[in-house]
């Protein structure tokens, strides 16, 4: 690591209106470092790497590479400089090539023309860097989320870039995936890149990171080692300990009939033969490696695509195959994986997006009842705390945590008696967590039930009451919450579904 920072963010500030969100920080990013940035949702982390990148620009303060002064009007201007930053929000076009993506905005030409040999060539070995094994000439759009989250980081590391910023790579890779990644940014340290890392796993700190800058409510906390104990470190950034990481309380179950029931489902080429059965009061917990299967049953089970054989039950009605509407008036309600592509209208208002499963059923006469929903609105926006300035603000406004908080909120307000769970923590803070978490025991204790998929093995164990192993597909096996192990669900995920067990 090298004395001197390569880049500094010197008593920055950023205000919104009249909103202070950044409020005279310091950051420093040293060449050969992994400085990691921590903090709630909403405490500043996105807008302050903003800044870095070019998006946006401090209202005082000043910004500094190699202990110079300077200006970063735009995101190219900050390429030029060797910033390269990778958004928690993905930046691909899912029309476009794996190779296209990695290139975009700097695609080889020759004599005028797309040179597709050394398109290929480049994409190639930028992938080859995170070790991502996928055919550069498929369409983006066709990756799952992981592989998509692997492409735009070889897409920020092909610049060659001298100062990497980080913002939540991890947050929806496998932990082998993370590995590969990992040792990216070990050979990338050892080139002296300086990186800024944001990571809400606080598990991964002291793993990657050299240093760690806490940010609170847009304000500067305090600079520790990445040794630092992870109970300090929610200490400092949430103000207060948080005794339960996973605050399951197991509800009282109904009798034994299922409210949910999933009956051989079939989608080719996705799942086969998948049956289950959900209790009221229960959480039922989907494991599985990225590729299992897990999001698109989920999906099938909500109506959100349509499956070739088999049965979805609601309390022994059957749903018809592919219809969302349907779901929903049979009170099934689906928070998905990526909720800024598939589970926000983001340029509506968080009121609207509140309302979207209900507008329909409000309406009174045909018209839709516009006071009521706001007025349900603003109580489950209360409820739930979600963190803005105005219900009329842009949901694309929010950060991550009460965007998510708005996605669950919708079928608060729909009074779903089934929630389908994909990734419901994914780029959540820890304290935002726990307030998922009991939103959870919240429903599960008014009689509805959940089933969650999750690729945090460690959350599926802390509230999963029983828990399901998918492979390829299939279902390779069924734990209760007393069985299962972290060694015990991996070692089934990962093995032939053919072989005893």
């Amino acid at each position: 690591m090298s004395e001197h920072p390569v880049l500094t963010l010197k008593q920055v500030s950023k205000s919104f209106g009249p909103v202070n969100v950044i409020k005279e920080v310091s950051v420093n990013v040293y060449a050969g470092a992994v400085q990691v940035l921590l903090g709630e949702n909403g405490a500043g982390k996105s807008t302050l790497i903003k800044m870095m990148a070019g998006v946006y620009q401090p209202d005082g303060g000043e910004i500094l590479i190699d202990g110079k002064t300077v200006s970063l009007p735009t995101t190219r201007a900050a390429e030029e400089h060797g910033i390269a930053t990778i958004h928690q929000e993905l930046n691909l076009v899912n029309s476009m090539s794996v190779a296209e993506n990695v290139m975009l905005g700097r695609t080889p030409t020759r004599f005028g023309m797309v040179d597709r040999k050394a398109l290929r060539q480049q994409a190639r070995a930028a992938l080859d860097l995170i070790g991502l094994d996928v055919d550069v000439e498929t369409p983006v759009g066709e990756l799952g989320i992981a592989r998509q989250q692997l492409v735009e980081i070889a897409k920020a590391l092909s610049i060659n870039a001298r100062i990497l910023i980080l913002d939540e790579p991890t947050a929806a890779l496998t932990r082998h995936e993370t590995e590969s990644l990992f040792k990216v940014v070990a050979d990338l340290r050892q080139q002296g890149v300086g990186m800024l890392f944001i990571s809400h796993h606080l598990d991964e700190i002291a793993e990657i990171g050299d240093s760690v800058t806490v940010l609170r409510d847009g304000e500067f906390v305090a600079e520790v080692p990445a040794s630092t104990s992870e109970d300090e470190l929610v200490r400092l950034m949430v103000g207060r300990s948080i005794e339960d990481q996973f605050p399951r309380r197991i509800a009282e179950s109904e009798g034994s009939a299922g409210i949910l029931a999933v009956e051989h489902l079939t989608s080719k080429g996705k799942f086969e033969d998948i049956s289950f059965t959900v209790r009221a009061g229960e959480i039922l917990g989907i494991s599985g490696l990225v590729g299992a299967g897990r999001t698109e049953l989920i999906r099938a089970v909500a109506g959100a695509d349509r499956y070739d054989t088999g049965t979805v039950k609601i309390r022994g009605k059957a749903l018809p195959k592919g219809s969302v509407q349907a779901a929903i008036r049979a009170g099934l309600g689906h928070v998905p994986e990526d909720r800024k592509g598939q589970g926000l209208v983001l340029d509506a208002s968080v009121n609207e997006n509140l309302g979207y499963a209900t507008l329909a059923s409000s309406a009174r006469m045909g018209l839709a009842d516009f006071s009521g929903q706001r007025s349900r609105a603003e109580a489950v926006a209360k409820t739930l705390r979600i963190r803005m300035h105005s219900i009329d603000q842009p949901v694309r406004s929010l950060s991550g945590g009460n965007q998510q908080k708005a996605v669950f909120g919708r079928w608060i307000i729909a009074a779903s008696t089934v929630l389908l769970l994909d990734e419901p923590t994914r780029g959540v803070d820890v304290g935002a967590k726990v307030e998922i978490y009991e939103l959870m025991n919240a429903i599960t204790e008014a009689g509805g039930a959940i089933v969650m998929v999750s690729s945090e093995l460690p959350e599926v164990l802390g509230m999963s009451d029983r828990i399901l192993v998918l492979r390829d597909g299939r279902l390779a096996g069924e734990f209760t919450a007393a069985e299962a192990t972290e060694d015990k669900v991996m070692t089934l995920a990962a093995r032939d579904v053919n072989e005893e067990h």
